[in-house]
């Protein structure tokens, strides 16, 4: 169990104690602590006794005395000192077993670990959990959780996580709810496995947890190129209207019994089901936006509240090109409409096939270097296009602080390739609106 520092807050009390980068923090109050949660638990009180190795296997111990919940100021290099708890299930939609061989590990990493999902979100399905961690999140009111249902059909949840234990997953529910944890949970739909009947079953039955279970996202299963499983497939645009119309009275229902929709629906299955994108007060506070549940609807809100910074013309002319994927091109749409109002500036929108996962692939977070590369060459052939020097695309493509697309190539490899600008833009109206009005040069990635 290592609990390895990385950084330490400036000002901080650990600044002050002189705790360095590569430090061990060995216990506190005589306890190693096992997790970022441990180590936040035992160091709220207002005295404290701090075990610090220093390289070279030296212990310093400090005792400390502070404000009560005062944090110490120090940064790990990981939030789970003794390791992340790895999933063991064979889910049978599983999108990391859907991708292609030699990416960067952390793409095959597939965890279900309780800490993560309190302290980033991260999905987990309790089937390699045990009972002394219940006991835990239950003692520590570790809360609110995320917690991936799919079915609440004991044998058919066994069927699609592949794992003995997953048909207990009511039983898990009415436990914690009993406890008092706040529960935001998904159903990965796939057409034909886990819809229609069972669908149904399964949101009305997490119904009977509210307040406990807070909401439910209704996702469509991913499917890349390289699934191998007959049984899954992706869903079609009338299959989608299917959804989004069922969903919907669903909501009218649960609005007049629970004064809540419930039951929130991805993006996904409105853009392709070509159904307009509910408004802003339909999603109540957002609760699942990093499943994809609102961000198009938040991101044209912020765009709008933003827009009042647009100005009438620029200095200069300029030509930028939105890149996105299938999917996003009714997404940035207005948005494009909107910056081709300003005089001196035009703005092009493009949308380009996944040849990476394969067409079935539409959403932008997916595309890779290797797209740009095939996409944006074709575009020119296509349309006879010299050049398309600035080119936008969201940050998601990135990963998170580096300049890697999601196949390893880099920004700079694209760049150089293409004889283009890159700027990797988060989405948000106020950064969009920001790097479109910035013409000082190359964005900082």
């Amino acid at each position: 169990m290592r609990a390895e520092i990385s950084g330490v807050v400036p000002g901080s009390i650990g600044e002050e104690l002189g705790v360095k980068k590569g430090d061990l923090l060995r216990t506190i109050n005589g306890i190693a602590p096992a997790d970022l949660l441990d180590y936040r638990y035992l160091s709220a009180d207002e005295f404290i006794e701090l075990e610090i190795e220093k390289p070279h296997q030296e212990r310093v111990i400090f005792e400390i005395e502070k404000d009560e919940d005062e944090d110490l100021g120090i940064i790990f290099d990981q939030d789970t000192f003794d390791g992340i708890k790895r999933c063991k299930n064979k889910c049978i939609f599983c999108f990391v077993d859907q991708m292609p061989p030699d990416l960067r590990n952390t793409l095959y990493l597939k965890d279900d670990d309780y800490r993560l999902s309190l302290l980033y979100g991260n999905f987990i399905t309790l089937t390699n959990i045990s009972t002394r961690e219940i006991s835990r999140i239950k003692d520590m009111h570790i809360s609110p959780l995320y917690i991936s249902v799919h079915s609440t059909n004991p044998a058919l949840r066994q069927k699609m996580l592949g794992h003995s234990q997953a048909g207990q997953i009511v039983s898990y529910l009415r436990d914690l709810a009993q406890a008092g944890i706040e529960m935001h949970t998904q159903i990965v739909l796939c057409p034909g496995v886990n819809d229609g009947e069972d669908l149904y079953e399964t949101v009305h039955q997490l119904s009977a947890f509210w307040p406990h279970v807070q909401s439910v996202a209704v996702v469509p299963v991913g499917v890349t190129k390289f699934q191998k499983n007959p049984l899954i497939r992706p869903f079609t645009g009338p299959e989608a209207q299917h959804v989004v119309e069922t969903v919907s009275q669903w909501q009218n229902n649960f609005q007049k019994h629970l004064k809540t929709n419930f039951v929130y629906l991805a993006d996904e299955f409105y853009l392709l089901a070509q159904r307009e994108i509910p408004p802003y007060d339909h999603y109540e506070g957002f609760p699942q936006i990093e499943n994809g549940v609102g961000l198009v609807r938040s991101f044209w809100t912020s765009f709008r509240q933003a827009s009042a910074l647009l100005p009438k013309s620029l200095d200069q002319t300029r030509k930028i090109t939105f890149v996105t994927g299938r999917s996003a091109q009714p997404v940035l749409g207005p948005i494009v409409k909107r910056l081709n109002q300003i005089d001196q500036l035009e703005v092009d929108l493009i949308s380009l096939t996944n040849h990476f996962f394969g067409p079935s692939v539409t959403v932008a977070g997916l595309l890779t270097g290797h797209d740009l590369m095939v996409g944006l060459r074709d575009w020119r052939r296509q349309y006879k296009q010299d050049d398309c020097p600035e080119i936008f695309v969201s940050s998601v493509l990135l990963k998170f602080g580096e300049d890697l697309f999601l196949d390893n190539m880099t920004v700079d490899q694209v760049e150089k390739a293409l004889k283009i600008m890159i700027h990797a833009v988060d989405p948000v109206g106020e950064s969009l609106i920001h790097e479109v009005m910035h013409q000082g040069g190359k964005n900082q990635i």
